[in-house]
């Protein structure tokens, strides 16, 4: 299969889980998933925008959550800790990072300022202003592309919006970069992951009422699921209102 035609197979295999032009999506990956591509990561990429259209905005986790004062965050050049697709679009010329030093989110498309613009604001990693919380406010869908449904880092925001006990962890002081190479320091709250003792269970959304929010299937030989985000949220915040630890063991 050429490059061309992996671009047209990938943007048809999303198109019927869901992902339709206009749409924003939050897109977390494994490229090996997806095996052999021609043309490499960037035949993805294109993959989604096409996939997307002209007034679509696609949205890549840039997660640096292993950076630890007194590392500095830079946003130009801080590297990606979760995966070769995530590093590549962070590269890419024409994207945007948002400004935050463990949980940034990189994008292109029409609506990328709307996600990203004022994520510099939020003192957590998925607060009010940053894009996975907003994704559940403003119509987004997310993307699990051959990476299950663990790595759902839209559920912190949810986490975080209904107090969940174990969200949170310690506080740090970093030292921010913005574009421009300015320098300040700011005081964050970070997610406690790791030393909580707790242990993430996204999967278990498949187990709650999910048609109406969920679909599932392959890109290329990839397992993906689609999730419209704002559905994700009513349902695992009606489920947190039963069982506060359901998500994490």
């Amino acid at each position: 299969m050429s490059s061309l035609s992996c671009v047209a197979k990938i943007a048809a295999d999303l198109n019927a889980l869901g992902v339709l032009p206009g749409d924003t999506v939050l897109v977390h990956s494994s490229y090996k998933s997806l095996g052999p591509v021609a043309g490499g990561i960037e035949t993805v990429v294109r993959g989604f925008l096409e996939a997307l259209g002209k007034e679509g905005t696609l949205l890549v986790p840039t997660l640096s959550w292993a950076l630890r004062p007194p590392e500095v965050f830079d946003v130009r050049t801080t590297p990606v800790n979760i995966g070769a697709i995530p590093e590549y679009f962070r590269n890419r010329a024409g994207t945007s990072r948002s400004l935050h030093p463990t949980h940034s989110v990189c994008g292109i498309g029409r609506c990328t300022d709307e996600f990203l613009g004022d994520h510099a604001l939020d003192f957590t990693p998925c607060g009010p202003h940053s894009p996975f919380n907003k994704l559940t406010r403003l119509g987004g869908k997310i993307v699990m592309l051959g990476c299950s449904l663990r790595p759902n880092t839209t559920m912190h925001a949810i986490e975080e919006t209904v107090s969940a006990p174990y969200v949170f962890g310690s506080n740090y002081l970093f030292t921010i970069r913005d574009g421009q190479g300015r320098s300040y320091r700011r005081e964050y709250r970070t997610h406690g992951f790791g030393n909580s003792g707790y242990i993430q269970r996204y999967d278990r959304v498949e187990t709650l009422q999910h048609d109406d929010f969920m679909q599932h299937g392959r890109v290329l030989a990839a397992e993906t699921f689609v999730l419209e985000a704002a559905g994700l949220r009513k349902a695992v915040t009606q489920k947190m209102r039963e069982d506060r630890y359901y998500f994490v063991d």
